[in-house]
């Protein structure tokens, strides 16, 4: 017997702290001065670029982002570190990604009805680990005080929540879960190069989850049918992190900014949206729903720009606020979270019946895609 599943639940924490452009930009500045005043007779002989400063008309225009929410403000706009500050806990402590992944998590389990031990299952699927081992998932299992099922983490950069979405949606089809927990705690933050002109602005902080369950199963006033998941994948380097256990073998000791989120922004607008749009197409017309009856995307969250060009392929028109909502003005990219923010915050106003999709891309390249009908 296949099993209906549908979304019961969505959850959404949001640090205290946020940061606007105009802060993020006089930090950054005021490290670019120092910069070029340090180095300035290396720059005059050629021997090093002086470093540009940025400023807030230019990150708005570029991303759409004005601003983000961040574990450690201080640390970020502190000139001479640029980093978070975010102390390491002891094995006794509950690790800070856990933290924040069961404050999302509480809230899923809030909306859908149900406690800890309804679970089954965790997944947290996010860009990057806080550790390697013993896996997040069991660690948010023990804090939500379930004591019985299994976890397991999983990485797939930004498309990891509808990775994720898939990989609970097929346990409990083939019946070895009724219901799954997905969470997405994104501390971006640590894994940004907040020194980069081109990519500074780019990340924040945040947690989400999914709870998927059978539809038998289900209470909730808010159900979302799971009429379909699609995955794909294409190697690309235009995307890369190269932090890794290896980095400490690597006797040249040299590469640091390689450790750090990278991009070629252009080439991944001009390769990924194209493909992104092409998923969505194919995936809605292999179901039989018609684009027309799509009432709402919600679409990745890495860019302003990205999200407008994938609507306007797949709708053959402009797509309206309501047709594919904003989130990252205010959150700015949170990688798998992204589209997940977007569903939580609007997707209660939508009739049953209703159609949508929830589409995440990124690093990889990699793609994924959700279809779902409002039923109840």
């Amino acid at each position: 017997m296949t099993h209906s599943v549908v979304i019961s639940g969505t959850g959404l924490w949001t640090p205290e702290q946020s940061i606007t452009n105009d802060e993020l930009v006089a930090s950054f500045n005021e490290y670019v001065e120092r910069h070029n005043r340090e180095h300035a007779a290396a720059i005059e002989a050629g021997e090093r670029e002086a470093l540009t400063p940025s400023n807030s008309a230019f990150i708005e225009k570029a991303s759409g982002i004005k601003q983000r929410y961040v574990l450690d403000k201080e640390g970020i706009l502190d000139p001479d570190r640029l980093c978070p500050n975010i102390p390491e806990r002891g094995d006794e402590e509950l690790s800070v990604q856990a933290e924040i992944a069961v404050k999302a998590a509480r809230q899923a389990l809030d909306n859908a009805g149900l406690g800890p031990d309804d679970l089954d299952a965790v997944l947290v699927a996010c860009s990057n680990m806080q550790r390697a081992y013993p896996a997040m998932a069991v660690e948010v299992q023990q804090a939500l005080g379930m004591e019985h099922g299994w976890g397991y983490d999983m990485n797939v950069a930004c498309s990891s929540a509808t990775f994720g979405i898939q990989a609970g949606v097929d346990a409990i089809r083939n019946g070895s879960a009724r219901r799954v927990l997905m969470v997405n705690p994104e501390i971006c933050s640590g894994h940004l190069a907040w020194q980069d002109r081109d990519c500074h602005f780019i990340f924040g902080d945040v947690a989400t989850a999914v709870i998927l369950e059978r539809a038998e199963d289900a209470t909730s006033a808010t159900q979302w049918e799971v009429l379909g998941t699609r995955l794909q994948t294409r190697f690309s380097n235009n995307i890369r992190n190269n932090f890794g256990f290896l980095n400490r073998a690597d006797p040249s000791g040299v590469g640091a900014r390689d450790k750090l989120f990278r991009q070629e922004g252009r080439k991944v607008f001009k390769e990924v949206c194209p493909m992104v749009a092409e998923q969505i197409t194919s995936h809605l017309s292999d179901l039989q729903v018609p684009v027309s009856d799509v009432k709402r995307m919600w679409l990745h969250q890495a860019n302003l720009s990205m999200n407008e060009f994938i609507a306007r392929r797949v709708l053959g028109r402009d797509a309206s606020r309501e047709e594919a909502p904003v989130i990252l003005d205010d959150y700015a990219n949170t990688s798998s979270a992204g589209s997940i923010i977007a569903f939580h915050k609007y997707n209660t106003d939508l009739e049953a019946g209703t159609h949508g999709v929830i589409c995440s891309f990124g690093a990889g390249y990699s793609i994924g895609s959700v279809v779902v009908n409002r039923v109840r």
